[in-house]
Formats: structure tokens, sequence, C-alpha cells
């Protein structure tokens, strides 16, 4: 499903994305768990199941996430932001037309693991996936330098830096998004994303009008040989928050190694004042496969410094992403929502808080 909006309709969606469903999906009925831990915090999500059109992967003891039918999607998992995973899985089941194709990477902390895929499973409990300690958490945190707001300077906002070497090496292409997005497209359009050229490594929405001086310093400007990294490129600004990944050529790269080298120069250096982004847009600027829009109306939760309320951008929406300080859980919670807010509110599953 594919919606379009412009600024003066997209309140109109929201009674369209309440009504909606994918093409091809049967929805069996919802059921809900009694449990008295902490995880009966969310009640159980609907079974999304193939259509008839799906290439079923191999269930029981021969299942693996090997399967060539599989699309392969990351995101983390922490306590603070498990709402929005929570609600951002069951999007992406929603619309997929072939729901039960869709494998999940979640990496969470060491210490919050084991309880953290227990509340996905209880949500979820025909859900494919596979949880990932971020066992690299020390090593990023002797590399972390301030930023600008303190949740960018989490280890897990860097995980994505590590995804080449977490996941199993048969799974070549995954799409990562982050925890604050719904998609109310079919997660296969993005994750079948052309990198072309042989060489693309990561696809993304680009926004060439940005002026991509601004995400660095004098410092870094007024370093020759710093500044040459973008010689010979034209680098756009592009949100690492929703990428497509070609993990084989990742590796190959050994692209991980580069995005640190320039975090250790950050630290002695400050060259930028944004967290994960900055590094990121160091080593792939001006070498990104360009995506549609629609798949990452970003922004949505104000700047990262005041809590305001944006407008979708016009053009097509696949996917909206409520980066920024404000996230909707907390503003519908609070009873002062942003109108985009309640765009993301149908696919919530906290059992106290649902709307």
């Amino acid at each position: 499903m594919t919606i379009c909006l412009s600024r003066q309709s997209f309140i109109l969606a929201t009674f369209v994305f309440l009504l909606s469903s994918a093409d091809g999906i049967r929805v069996l009925p919802q059921t809900s768990t009694d449990s008295a831990d902490l995880y009966s915090e969310y009640v159980e999500a609907p079974k999304y199941v193939n259509g008839n059109q799906c290439r079923n992967p191999v269930k029981g003891s021969s299942f693996s996430m090997c399967d060539p039918s599989l699309v392969h999607v990351a995101m983390t998992l922490d306590s603070k932001y498990l709402r929005g995973s929570i609600a951002s899985v069951h999007s992406i089941l929603k619309h997929a037309a072939c729901p039960e194709n869709v494998y999940f990477h979640f990496i969470t902390s060491v210490s919050a693991s084991s309880e953290l895929g227990d509340v996905v499973r209880s949500t979820f409990p025909s859900l494919s996936f596979k949880v990932y300690p971020f066992k690299n958490e020390g090593r990023v945190k002797q590399l972390i330098s301030s930023s600008i707001r303190p949740a960018l300077e989490e280890p897990l906002n860097y995980a994505r830096i590590y995804l080449a070497e977490l996941l199993d090496s048969c799974v070549g292409r995954v799409v990562y998004i982050d925890s604050d997005t719904v998609v109310v497209d079919d997660i296969w359009k993005l994750w079948s994303t052309s990198l072309t050229g042989g060489s693309r490594v990561i696809g993304a929405p680009e926004y060439c009008h940005a002026n991509f001086a601004n995400y660095f310093n004098k410092e870094f400007w007024a370093d020759p040989v710093l500044s040459r990294v973008f010689e010979g490129k034209k680098p756009c600004y592009f949100n690492t928050g929703v990428m497509v990944m070609d993990l084989g050529r990742w590796r190959g790269g050994d692209y991980t190694k580069r995005i640190e080298g320039w975090m250790e120069i950050q630290k002695q250096r400050r060259i930028y004042e944004l967290g994960s982004l900055p590094p990121f847009m160091l080593v792939f600027g001006g070498e990104i496969e360009g995506i549609d829009h629609r798949w990452n109306q970003h922004g949505l939760g104000g700047d990262n410094v005041v809590n305001s309320c944006r407008s979708l951008h016009p053009g097509g929406v696949s996917l909206l992403h409520w980066s920024g300080k404000g996230k909707p859980w907390v503003r519908l919670d609070d009873g002062r929502p942003c109108p985009v807010d309640h765009l993301w509110a149908p696919y919530d599953l906290h059992r106290l808080h649902r709307f």
C-alpha cells in the first residue's frame, strides 16, 4: 500500500491508516496474554499470515535465517524506546504482503537481551527473530564523544555500524530502521532496492537541499587533509535511521574500521557535533544509492533541541520517522500530541495507553 499526502491533507490520512490493511494478508483474531509479569504491558498482536501469492519459508526444525525467501530487518531494542520498537514491528507486519517472510534482528544491551526478547516473543508469538547482545558496548564507549543531545551518545545508537559483524554471514542484505518509525507500505519494496554500480554499500533517501557543510565545524573544513575526503564527490545529507545495507560489500570493504577511524579523530579534534551520523557521512557521503523520499518522512519529532511539531513533507509516504527530540508515545500520553502523532497511534500495542 502506498499513500500520497500533502501538507493540507495529512490529517485525513489518519482515518485511512486506521481502516487500512495490506493486500494479500489474512488477519486472525487478536488475543492477549494474562501474564502477571512486567511484559504483560503489551497486548498480543494480531497474527499476520502470508497470502497465497507468497513463497513460504521452511518452518519447524529446518527453519533457517539463511532462507532466500526472507526479508531481513534490523533494529535496536532498549527499555526507553521499546514501545516504539513494538509499534514499528507491528506496522511492518501489518503492511507486508508476505509478513511471515520478514525476519527481524534485534540488537540489545547485554544486560537486557533476555527480558526484551521475552517481550517481543510474548507480543508476537509467531515472529521470526533473533536477539543479539551488543557485546561491543565497551569498545564503542571508548570512541563516543559528547553530542548535542544525550540520547545520541548511547552505545546502541552506534550498533548499526556493527551489523556486518553481528549478523550471520549468510545475511547479505538488511534494512536497518530506527525504533521511532512506522512503515505503511510493503517492506519488501525497500529491502529489494537495487544498489547499482556494483559498489554501492548502502542506500538511503538523500536530501541535497540541506547545507552539507553545516554538519562539520570549522576545525574540519580548515584542515585540507581531513576535508579532502569529499574531494571529487557531491555529498548530500542522508539520515542513517533508514538504510538498505549490503553486508557482503560492507564486510569486504572493512567499513566498520573506517567509521571507527573517524570517531577516533573526533575524540582528538572535535570536528562535528552530532552523534553517529557524521562518521557515516564521512565514509559514505557522495557514494549513497538514493532512495525515494517516501521511505523516510523524517523529522516528525521536531529538532534535536526543541520538542516541536512538524508537518509531513509533500509527496508519497511509505515510512514515517519521528527523528528529533519528540516521540509520539510521550506526547500522546501527555495529552499534547502533534497532529502527525495520530498516524503512529494505530500501531501502539501498549496495554494501558493504546489509542
